[in-house]
């Protein structure tokens, strides 16, 4: 909805005109609806706001309570307001009128630092007590909102972007040697354990979930968001599937709040797919379209993908759209990008290095089209594989071999084989290595491969970043026999697994105005599917149960009840860059002859992968661990260039 900054002089310092205007000409280049600041003796707050609700148009940011003597600054969008406002004691006849940012500061009265523990939605805030002299402010639990600050020994300095503050005069562009070691070994897709860490040393963030107290010079951090599991016992499948779709109808409905359009990623699977269908329902009954934005590859793209994958999903969701009416669905394959000349414009937007180049192309590219066309919200169902389209099968079913379940086992197994179309016994196959990995070691090492290493050991040693990474059970193969559970668990008890998604949209509806909405990370949608139990998610063979059974009637049948194929993105990313490829592979060469990258890169990793690659772009070259390395570390190098 905005982005948002202050200053804060401990010594009561004038915050000068100066510093004011080095911090919001930093966002002159972004949309905004209004643009203000409010200032007193030692304090700035500042908000480059983008109107994106109903309630927060001609409202004021940053927000002064003058009885009160409160003052707050907000990039936010509540959810639970009806909850709220109930639990406030707030008159009905005023709801319309409260904007996100004054229920918040109601919020902040009432609770004071417990507030954020009773708000859901996608938020970070500021606020200024005078009373208490002290600024407060949090992030949601799962960062979907960036915020960033500045400590110094006399000045605490906040930003949605890190640019603003490296504009002050008191902060130092300095790189995060510790955070680069990290972002260089880890091969998964997040940079560091560390979530308030940046690749900047002086410059911070607030880590998701987390809420920060500045007073008398000092900073208080402390964690507020924790998901707890609590079981959910009815006695039917009708009673769990009526109880996920309220629940799940709410989160849709409190994300369609907008006086602009409304639109919807979606993709050929059950994830994007049940987002939309409920809220095209929803729409429906207040006589508007949802539209649609879906990537599909270039026209000339033969799928090379193997036959339990496709990569064109147009078929699927043309099916989706037609089933569901009330859509205006747009396809766009962005046939003059490729993930190689997206590289500056992503370093520029995210302000640091990048892992994820594989689908930037079209994310960014749907954001522009949904900008053109008065998207206020853009929909999305990323995180539904670990919440309403939860359930593997093979795990579920090895579960069941540990816990010598063996006649359930022996029903799930002959079901689900007839489901898929294989045999019982390969099944099985699947399952005993899925129930005692350790037995089957050897044969995992030699089908899996694992990822080469980006960093120089000498350099990740010097930071003792192995040790930190082991003590936080990171596995730096790229490969660890990991059961489907353990990596769920992580997932909300750790925020460095979402961290960058939260922040690329954060600065993807910074740029382009239109704000990226996720129903399945709802707190309430991610509660209740962590509360149901494991029977409801596979059942009679059918995996991902729960949604399929939720969504009959809703999706069509051949999407709803499609077990034999998934939907890969993306795989045409090297056969767009047939053009740009001789471009690439000189930068490569650019790459591992300088000296000063050598000191943080394995360059013999690098001359290794660059020889087996060839000199043409095979398609199947996009997902290849190789070609992952030296983009990872061509994203790595121009990143490091700019920044010198």
């Amino acid at each position: 909805m905005s982005a948002i900054a202050g200053i804060y002089h401990f010594n009561s310092r004038e915050v000068s005109t100066e510093e004011i205007n080095r911090v919001m000409r930093s966002f002159q280049s972004y949309p905004a609806d209004d643009i203000q600041v409010w200032r007193q003796k030692g304090l700035f707050l500042g908000c480059h706001n983008q109107w994106i609700t109903p309630e927060s148009i001609s409202q004021p940011i940053p927000f002064y309570n003058l009885e009160k003597k409160l003052v707050i600054t907000a990039d936010a969008i509540i959810d639970n307001r009806e909850e709220l406002f109930l639990k406030l004691g707030v008159d009905k006849n005023a709801w319309g009128d409260i904007s996100d940012t004054e229920l918040i500061l109601l919020a902040y009265e009432r609770w004071n630092s417990s507030c954020p523990s009773y708000l859901i939605g996608d938020f970070a805030f500021m606020i200024w007590d005078e009373s208490e002299n002290q600024l407060f402010g949090a992030r949601d639990f799962s960062g979907a909102r960036t915020l960033y600050y500045h400590h110094g020994y006399e000045t605490f300095a906040f930003s949605t972007l890190v640019r603003p503050l490296l504009h002050l005069p008191f902060v130092r562009s300095k790189r995060n040697e510790e955070w680069i070691a990290e972002f260089l070994t880890i091969p998964w897709n997040f940079e560091s354990v560390d979530t308030s860490s940046t690749v900047y040393e002086q410059i911070k963030q607030l880590s998701p979930g987390y809420q920060i107290i500045v007073k008398s010079g000092r900073v208080t951090l402390t964690r507020y968001a924790f998901i707890q599991q609590q079981d959910l016992l009815l006695k039917t499948n009708e009673e769990y599937e009526e109880a996920f779709k309220e629940v799940f109808q709410v989160a849709i409905s409190s994300r369609i709040r907008t006086h602009k359009a409304i639109g919807a990623h979606l993709s050929g699977g059950l994830d994007s797919g049940s987002v939309v269908s409920f809220a095209a329902k929803a729409l429906r009954n207040r006589e508007e379209k949802l539209r649609t934005f879906s990537y599909v590859p270039i026209q000339d793209f033969v799928d090379w993908t193997p036959k339990y994958r496709i990569a064109n999903e147009k078929k699927f969701i043309k099916s989706t759209v037609q089933y569901l009416g009330n859509i205006e669905d747009t396809y766009l394959d962005f046939k003059e990008r490729n993930p190689f000349t997206e590289i500056d414009d992503w370093i520029d937007l995210l302000e640091m290095p990048y892992k994820f180049f594989e689908n930037t192309f079209w994310l960014k590219g749907i954001y522009e089209e949904a900008a053109r066309q008065n998207i206020g919200i853009l929909l999305n169902g990323q995180r539904g594989n670990w919440t309403i389209s939860w359930g593997h099968a093979l795990d579920y079913q090895a579960s069941l071999l540990k816990k010598l379940s063996l006649k359930k086992l022996s029903h799930e197994m002959k079901l689900y084989s007839q489901n898929i179309g294989v045999t019982r016994s390969r099944v099985f196959h699947f399952v005993r290595r899925k129930a005692f990995p350790l037995l089957h070691l050897s044969s995992y090492r030699k089908q899996e491969s694992q990822f080469p290493q980006m960093v120089n050991p000498n350099f990740a040693r010097k930071q003792d970043v192995y040790k930190k990474l082991k003590k936080h059970q990171i596995d730096l193969t790229g490969n660890a026999i990991t059961s489907v559970y353990e990596v769920k668990e992580k997932q909300f008890e750790h925020p460095y697994y979402w961290n960058i998604t939260g922040t690329y949209g954060s600065k993807l509806s910074v740029r382009y105005g239109v704000w990226d909405r996720d129903p399945t990370n709802d707190l309430r949608v991610i509660r209740f599917c962590l509360s149901v139990p494991e029977s409801q998610y596979v059942q009679d063979g059918v995996d991902r149960s729960l949604i399929r059974r939720v969504t009959k009637g809703m999706l069509p049948d051949n999407i709803r009840m499609n077990q034999k194929v998934k939907g890969v993105q993306g795989a045409d990313g090297t056969l767009r860059m047939v053009q740009a490829w001789p471009s690439f592979l000189q930068e490569v060469e650019a790459l591992i002859s300088d000296e000063q990258m050598a000191c943080y890169l394995d360059m013999a990793s690098l001359k290794e992968a660059k020889k087996t690659i060839g000199t043409i772009p095979k398609p199947e070259l996009i997902f290849d661990l190789r070609f992952r390395l030296l983009m990872r570390s061509l994203i790595f190098y121009r990143f490091m260039k700019k920044m010198n």
